[in-house]
């Protein structure tokens, strides 16, 4: 055979060492025509015997260089010269099945009959250890790479859980992974993704016998050489029986707590190292963050939607409560009549009107607690009444693993708060403690009374609002993880929390705090990491003979003076009328006006006034919070009392400063002798009208 210039064709029978050379050798001519190819060459490029033999160099050449590649050659061609290997030079051969392999090139001229050939050597670099390593790691940052994009961009954890075990089990080449997430009883992992041997959805307890059980125990990575040698956890017959031989497990953990695992497993023994290792926890982090984003967004949303819910239903309850005052203060004033006095029929159905309408009231009031809008109303309250009864609530609702127990003493005098706000801040620390025995516990409620307060709190309160005389002790105690003291000692600032994000909002313990205080109490807390928390309110008791709370109606008008002149200021109509009704029943003498400009006009015009009595929300114009204020310097001696079917923080100027301290509020729906006590409390009983 000559090759193309008529030359005898080289043969490889004159080189014994070329069919033999370790190395893939091909000899190309002047034309870039493949003339010899040693077996290596083949194997390496995926050709069969000879198949490489006529074709052109360029068939080698990736097509991204190949139009560049004659340039290349021809100016070797101009300057032949021994290049050798290891130049650092990245270079990729094209195979037959047009996959590609990294290479290392060394080129050495040869001259035969004359005619110039070039000697191709080809060492596939994939073999050499370090640069498997290097480029496995390589695979390894762009497969993270890769789901890092994902976690930017997708704002679905579900299909994170789904990509993560899929490229994960293509990176390693694996047969399978697993990813459990804890449940919220943190008794066992729930399996929420994988590739392979997995049944999604389900449970594995959270044990240190299980794989995640094991990991969440240590709270470090388990790596698992010989699975047929494992002692420490109980090896699923399903993964002898699929030859799975070698297995890793890492934490998933969120702000230090393990909240699931991800696992992989191999049929090749020893499989994984630790470049695996760092790689599965990479993408073990992009999991958690994406989970922990859906959660904090999910939270925000809750709670914006909460704060939605809260400013409807307190403009609901303002209006409920309007409309609560006139059917009040309708059946009151009928209930008085002397047609009705003898009608013994008539008097039951109102008593039953009135009645549904004093639930009607509380619902309100439950609206505008949850709502954050609530006014204290403090009353007598049965603290071991109260304490029974949140405990039997509490029995049914919490973690059947927490005992609940009750030691209220005996005997014991109510004290002075807001009963609804006392249930709701005795919940909160409930709740917290709850939180704080996640493998359940005893929750301790208790009750005593006191005559002396701890010294630092004596402090506290004699600085603050003065002491009382005793204080009712009620306590709440938990068996649960406890408190570091730099915990202990924020506590109680707003927004401060240990739980996880989107799990609490920190304000808990510091509306407790703001709640106590605002009873004149005081509250404290005793705890150690490891050995619980007790916290407990001081609240001020009743003492003997102490005069009921303004909220019980105690009815009659006694303390109005007869003749006190009322500038009355109601935008609605019939509330209006109520509470001029109310006010002839009392023998004043009564103003009436819709709304706070013409109340000023009138008070210009040379009214002279005892009282102002007026509604804070007064429609589209001005507050009454603000006609208060400027009848008050018009007139000095002008007594204000303001009422309010919605909130405390209606009283707020536009700044947040208190624009209305000092002047009493009257809160809707409210009764003739409500209205009484407080008239009589803002203008004095002596005081005489003008």
């Amino acid at each position: 055979m000559n090759d193309p210039h008529g030359a005898p064709a080289l043969d490889a029978s004159g080189f014994p060492l070329f069919n033999a050379y370790p190395d893939a050798l091909i000899v190309v001519d002047a034309t870039g025509t493949i003339v010899l190819a040693n077996p290596m060459a083949e194997t390496l490029l995926g050709y069969e015997r000879d198949a490489l033999l006529g074709l052109s160099v360029e068939a080698l050449v990736p097509d991204s260089i190949r139009p560049r590649h004659a340039a290349y050659r021809g100016a070797y061609a101009h300057n032949p010269q021994p290049r050798p290997m290891g130049t650092q030079m990245e270079l990729v051969a094209r195979r037959r099945d047009g996959s590609e392999v990294m290479v290392e090139i060394a080129l050495s001229p040869l001259q035969h009959q004359g005619l110039p050939y070039v000697v191709a050597a080809i060492r596939g670099i994939d073999a050499y250890p370090r640069v498997r390593q290097a480029l496995q790691r390589a695979r390894y940052s762009e497969c993270v790479a890769e789901m890092g994009r994902l976690a930017v961009d997708t704002r679905n954890p579900q299909l994170l859980l789904q990509r993560v075990p899929e490229v994960a089990a293509r990176a390693l080449e694996i047969e399978m992974v697993v990813v459990f997430l804890l449940e919220p009883n943190r008794l066992e992992f729930r399996v929420a993704g994988g590739v392979g041997l997995i049944h999604e959805g389900a449970l594995v307890a959270s044990r240190r016998d299980t794989l995640p059980g094991l990991v969440l125990a240590e709270g470090r990575p388990v790596v698992v050489p010989e699975l047929a040698e494992e002692q420490r956890f109980a090896v699923p017959p399903i993964w002898r029986e699929a030859g799975l031989s070698s297995a890793l497990a890492v934490p998933l953990s969120n702000r230090g707590s393990v909240v699931g695992v991800v696992a992989v497993g191999a049929t090749r023994a020893q499989r994984f190292g630790d470049d695996e290792l760092r790689f599965l926890g990479s993408l073990g982090n992009l999991l958690v963050a994406t989970l922990q984003r859906a959660q904090t967004e999910e939270a925000l949303a809750h709670s914006q939607r909460l704060e939605s819910v809260g400013q409807l239903t307190g403009g609901i309850a303002h209006d409920f409560n309007n409309l609560l005052t006139v059917i009040q203060g309708n059946l009151q004033i009928h209930e008085e009549h002397p047609a009705l006095a003898a009608d013994p029929w008539g008097l039951q159905q109102l008593g039953a009107a009135t009645r549904a309408s004093r639930r009607g009231a509380e619902l309100t009031g439950k609206l505008l607690a949850f709502s954050r809008r609530q006014v204290l109303q403090p009353s007598r309250v049965d603290v071991n009444a109260m304490l029974h009864s949140l405990a039997d609530m509490l029995r049914r609702t919490l973690d059947q693993r927490i005992r609940i127990d009750v030691d209220a003493a005996p005997d014991l005098p109510p004290c002075r708060a807001d009963a609804g706000q006392l249930e709701s801040a005795l919940l909160n620390i409930a709740i917290n403690a709850r939180d704080a025995m996640p493998e359940g516990g005893r929750l301790a409620f208790s009750s005593r009374l006191v005559e002396t307060l701890p010294s630092e709190l004596r402090a506290d309160l004699e600085a603050d609002e003065g002491l009382e005389d005793a204080y009712l002790a009620i306590a709440v105690a938990d068996t649960g993880v406890g408190m570091s003291e730099d915990t202990r000692e924020r506590a109680f600032e707003p927004f401060f929390t240990t739980k996880e994000a989107g799990r609490g909002t920190g304000l808990g313990l510091s509306t407790v705090y703001g709640f106590v205080k605002q009873s004149k109490g005081a509250v404290s807390i005793e705890t150690a990491p490891g050995a619980g928390t007790s916290v407990a309110l001081y609240l001020p008791r009743v003492r003997s003979g102490e005069a009921a709370p303004a909220s019980e109606d105690i009815g009659g008008g006694e303390g109005v003076p007869p003749g006190l002149r009322v500038l009355l200021v109601e935008d609605e109509p019939e509330v209006r009328n109520v509470a001029a009704s109310f006010l002839e029943t009392l023998e004043c003498r009564v103003t009436s006006c819709p709304d706070a400009e013409q109340a000023l006009a009138t008070l210009a015009d040379g009214g002279d006034f005892d009282l102002l009595l007026s509604d804070i929300a007064l429609g589209p114009g001005m507050r009454g919070t603000e006609l208060a204020r400027r009848s008050v310097v018009h007139s000095p001696e002008l007594a204000v009392l303001l009422m309010s079917g919605y909130s405390s923080e209606l009283l707020l100027g536009a700044d947040g400063s208190a624009e209305a301290a000092g002047w009493e509020l009257l809160r809707k729906p409210f009764t003739r002798s409500e209205l009484a006590r407080a008239m009589a409390r803002v203008v004095g009983p002596a005081a005489a009208p003008r």
